[in-house]
């Protein structure tokens, strides 16, 4: 019973990072840059000391999201959409795959969520309680940001953990 509590309370002090992806390179960038810091070599223990469980998002659009308003012939168009989603977020999942193996880290979650990516990845931190969520930059200036919204602006200020954005340098040294 004390082995228990204890394998249990262990648990508990376990951390977990979510990881924000999509099918650009700013997301790759901010995987590849946690992979280094904080599970060098294959160890989930960071360099500040403390053990995380990686969880990896793709928040996939809904097909009606990608096409926009309706006309005539949009169910027509509907299922090739559908299965060019899937076809992205499966070769994304991969993409992370692969570059997690090559970083050693094998102990990970992948998943697939639809929906819109800003509420998918606040839902994430809730649902793994995690500590820490990381997401891209894409760069987009003021009015870029405006129309199209920014996933790092709004996880800013609606995920209940620390969000860490992670900008890629203009010039790489």
């Amino acid at each position: 019973m004390a082995a228990e509590a204890a394998e249990g309370s262990a648990e508990l002090k376990r951390g977990a990072i979510v990881v924000g992806i999509d099918d650009s390179e700013h997301s790759f960038y901010a995987l590849q840059w946690i992979l280094r810091r904080f599970f060098f070599g294959g160890s989930n223990v960071s360099p500040l000391g403390a053990d995380y469980k990686l969880i990896v998002i793709h928040a996939k659009p809904l097909p009606s999201s990608v096409i926009g308003i309706g006309g005539p012939g949009v169910a027509d168009v509907l299922p090739y959409v559908e299965l060019d989603l899937k076809r992205i977020a499966t070769e994304v999942i991969e993409k992370a795959r692969k570059l997690c193996v090559a970083n050693l880290v094998r102990d990970v979650i992948f998943e697939v969520a639809e929906g819109d990516a800003r509420n998918i990845l606040c839902d994430a931190v809730e649902k793994f309680n995690a500590d820490v969520l990381v997401v891209g930059s894409h760069g987009y200036g003021a009015i870029k940001r405006a129309v199209l919204g920014s996933v790092s602006d709004y996880c800013a200020h609606h995920a209940h953990c620390t969000v860490m954005i992670v900008k890629e340098p203009k010039h790489k040294h």
